[in-house]
């Protein structure tokens, strides 16, 4: 295979790997916030969205350093995925030393624990809605250590100084990728 796999041969994998319904919406806000970065960048649209769903897709089953997310790499490399994607998804394991050099791996990072935050931000307002997240509200939040304490500050800051764009305007631009899917996340747009 040396084209990109589509996202519904992507998605296939997910859901066979997959039974939590908050990680599966995990990954389809990463596919969304990735779809939008791609067309922000001018850059392939496919490509990144198939990053963005597939990226987790072992973490259920295997949730460690040792196995995530190298045994679900593995496991695609079998499939016949395309080394680069492959590569790419390695690079947001920080502890395997993939150089984020490319838009595409410094955004699937920028995004990952963002899209993340953003949700939980959102499920705490009172309407549940993505409209009620500002950039104020992440700010605040990233304040208080008990809340989503999985998620780390530094990496949301990173992430967006990575991509080159304001703290603020990333944390718009994840959030408004996630609006047109809102219902799925469980959420109110």
């Amino acid at each position: 295979m040396t084209t990109t796999p589509s996202r519904d041969e992507a998605w296939e994998l997910v859901t066979s790997m997959t039974q939590s319904e908050q990680l599966r919406r995990h990954m389809r806000s990463v596919e969304a916030a990735m779809r939008a970065y791609a067309r922000h960048f001018g850059e392939d649209e496919e490509r990144w969205a198939v990053l963005g769903a597939i990226h987790d897709w072992d973490y259920e089953s295997g949730p460690t350093a040792e196995q995530h997310p190298m045994r679900g790499i593995a496991m695609l490399r079998e499939k016949g995925w395309p080394e680069d994607i492959l590569d790419d998804i390695a690079s947001h394991a920080d502890y395997l030393n993939v150089p984020r050099d490319s838009n595409i791996r410094k955004t699937l990072n920028a995004v990952d624990e963002m899209c993340g935050f953003i949700i939980a931000c959102a499920l705490v307002k009172p309407d549940k809605s993505l409209s009620s997240v500002e950039p104020s509200t992440v700010r605040k939040k990233m304040k208080d250590k008990a809340f989503a304490r999985g998620v780390h500050r530094e990496e949301l800051i990173a992430g967006a100084e990575a991509l080159g764009i304001p703290f603020d305007e990333h944390v718009e631009n994840v959030r408004d990728a996630l609006k047109p899917i809102a219902q799925e996340l469980g959420l109110n747009p």
